[in-house]
């Protein structure tokens, strides 16, 4: 018997990426990263959302963890 090759889960999501599970624009998106209302972490030129922050953001929680 084989096991099938598991990947990882995902932990961080494209700026475009989020504005689609929030239901914003993209230009909405780039705004509120701008504004710091998105946390975002830049890597070369690409801006990432982790999840973990995307969650504390939705759910009220400010607490860094």
């Amino acid at each position: 018997m084989t096991t099938k090759p598991t990947t990882p889960e995902r932990r961080v999501v494209t700026l475009n990426e989020a504005a689609v599970l929030l239901r914003i624009s993209r230009g909405s998106a780039y705004q509120a990263a701008r504004t710091r209302e998105i946390p975002t972490i830049r890597i070369g030129r690409r801006l990432l959302v982790p999840l973990a922050a995307l969650e504390r953001m939705l759910t009220g929680d400010t607490a860094r963890g």
